[in-house]
């Protein structure tokens, strides 16, 4: 869960919510991303030398109640459901797998919806991951490309800008609202007892009842807006579309810990088709790629660490609809692009790079952690001639750590970000960012 914190007048309101939240987490936030494999019990004042371990619970479920504001929502309220389970014999060394459930509504009549996760088959033989969302959505829009005097006007051929400082109230006229819904399901298989996956997959993404705030096309003359003027030029309604497709998938993942690496890397290949005959309302294909790596800086502290993440997402055939075009922010679980919001930077193709330094506090315990990170973004805009890498943007920030779990390296963190055309924020989430 990551909760972008884009006012500073509500930061202070923000931190207690959360606050009142992390009273709630605990194990049920552990459960939620993988809990170990032995639970512990007992009490210090006893005086007995007594083996109290005991084998996890095969399943077990934890409701979080979830309170949060920001500029784009207004006030948000709602449940976040984290479930835990094993499938299999546990003494054949199957991972944990973990879903989390969550339904928010908000101040400003948006609904979120969404059921996320991974499964494990026993021996890890099939691995599974799930992500199914149902939104009433709204949200800015800004263009194509990474050139951000350009994708900062929201209308075509604007003399004027749309700041990025978040302090100023985002134009209502500067939003787009829609509804949309995802299901996305891949399963894959582990190659013998290596750390390589491979499988296949289907994803479905729908938008409708699209309601492009700024467009007017009844003045004169006519008010423009990006999203319009791209699906008009692209023979694609302006109200709705659809792409539904399948992909294949190679996974590479020899990290120590999903939710807070130390060392290990993490490769992931999709490629993507998603022609009309399956539902798409324009033929398309996709290519993703994605890369991490975790570098110790100290061996007697694994807390100091280099983490670097990049991935490239390309359209490589066909049309694909604005709102799915590759986008910043639109990652899985939205982890890219601090301090900007999600979809700043748009196009057909989407470069993102990022390194993090991660350091402890405490000279001999890793309660308290930092963090300092810079990343860089580019898009490309085919219709405008502009290529990748014409244009970076870059983000840079730093900010803190408290390790909640030190078992399971379950992280809360507090960030803050600046970056180009006045874009800044702050930032709360649960563990690392990759």
């Amino acid at each position: 869960m990551i909760s972008r914190i884009n006012s500073l007048k509500k930061v202070s309101k923000f931190c207690v919510a959360f606050l009142i939240i992390f009273q709630f987490l605990g194990l049920q936030e552990t459960i939620a991303q993988g809990s170990p494999e032995i639970v512990k019990e007992g009490s210090e004042n006893t005086s007995l030398n007594k083996d109290t371990t005991k084998p996890a619970k095969k399943i077990q479920f934890a409701p979080i109640p979830v309170v949060a504001t920001n500029p784009t929502t207004g006030l948000l309220g709602g449940v976040l459901l984290g479930v835990n389970l094993k499938m299999g014999d546990p003494a054949k060394d199957t991972r944990t797998s973990a879903f989390l459930a969550g339904v928010y509504y908000t101040s400003n009549n948006q609904l979120f919806t969404s059921f996320r996760g991974s499964l494990f088959t026993e021996e890890n033989k099939l691995f599974m991951l799930t992500d199914i969302r149902f939104n009433l959505n709204s949200q800015p829009t800004y263009g194509l490309g990474s050139n951000i005097v350009l994708s900062s006007q929201t209308i075509v051929g604007d003399d004027g800008e749309i700041s990025d400082n978040p302090y100023k109230k985002v134009p209502n006229q500067q939003m787009m609202a829609f509804n949309n819904f995802r299901f996305y399901q891949t399963v894959s298989k582990r190659l013998n007892k290596t750390n390589f996956y491979f499988g296949v997959g289907y994803h479905l993404d729908h938008i409708w009842a699209i309601d492009d705030k700024q467009l007017r096309l009844d003045d004169v003359p006519p008010r423009i807006t990006y999203h319009y003027d791209y699906q008009s030029k692209k023979g694609l309604s302006a109200e709705k579309y659809t792409q539904s497709g399948v992909s294949l998938n190679a996974t590479f993942d020899s990290r120590d810990n999903v939710i807070n690496p130390y060392e290990g890397q993490f490769a992931f290949l999709s490629f993507r088709a998603l022609p009309e005959f399956l539902g798409s309302t324009a033929n398309t294909t996709q290519l993703w790629l994605e890369y991490r790596n975790y570098f110790t800086l100290d061996k007697n502290r694994p807390r100091n660490l280099l983490a670097v993440w990049t991935y490239g997402w390309f359209v490589t055939s066909g049309t694909t609809g604005y709102m799915w075009l590759p986008a910043v922010g639109w990652d899985m679980f939205a982890r890219s692009g601090r301090p900007y919001t999600q979809g700043r930077f748009r196009g057909e193709d989407v470069v993102y790079g990022e390194a993090e330094w991660r350091f402890p506090l405490q000279k001999t315990k890793d309660r308290w952690g930092a963090v300092l990170f810079i990343n860089s973004t580019t898009a490309s805009n085919r219709t405008a001639n502009i290529g990748l890498f014409n244009y970076l943007q870059l983000g840079y920030g730093g900010g803190l750590r408290f390790m909640l779990k030190p078992d399971n390296r379950v992280n809360l963190g507090l960030d803050y970000g600046f970056g180009a055309h006045g874009a800044q924020g702050i930032f709360l989430n649960l563990n690392e960012y990759f």
